[in-house]
């Protein structure tokens, strides 16, 4: 994806993040879970992010519009045993609320299917909450299609 890629706006800038980027990441990503009903916790969404990035599990994309922080995304790789090859799950996406409409969603998008094509993934994959009808209408008029051929399960092991 080279160091950065320049968004639709003259400011936005999305490049990949580092460990020297959790100070801004941090709050983002706390956000991000309580978007999806957890409670707040910086101590743990900073342990959990840390954890990825020293290790390589995951590339995570930031938005910066100037130097303003205003979202990111989280992909981490894995392999389609149907299709014989490499994918990307783009886990979380998510856009400061005061600035959404500003082109960082699409950018961060964008940004994520630039990696994948770089890392040699056949495609991409995400889920998204069957109410978060902004981020899907995102996806949908970015050229992504809804899978309908499969169920979703879980297995939560905290409560076996």
């Amino acid at each position: 994806m080279g160091d950065a890629l320049r968004a639709d706006g003259p400011r936005m800038i999305v490049r990949h993040a580092g460990v020297l980027d959790l100070a801004d990441l941090v709050p983002l990503f706390d956000r991000y879970r309580q978007f999806y009903g957890q409670p707040s916790d910086l101590a743990r969404a900073r342990l959990f992010l840390a954890e990825r990035l020293d290790r390589g599990e995951s590339v995570v994309l930031m938005a910066f519009d100037g130097d303003d922080a205003v979202g990111f995304t989280q992909l981490y790789p894995s392999f389609s045993s149907v299709r014989t090859a490499r994918v990307v799950i783009l886990n979380d996406l998510y856009v400061d609320p005061a600035r959404r409409r500003s082109g960082a969603g699409e950018a961060l998008v964008r940004a994520a299917v630039t990696h994948a094509r770089e890392e040699g993934a056949a495609g991409l994959v995400l889920q998204t909450a069957v109410d978060n009808t902004p981020a899907q209408a995102l996806y949908e008029r970015l050229g992504w299609t809804r899978e309908t051929g499969f169920h979703e399960y879980g297995f939560d092991l905290a409560l076996t």
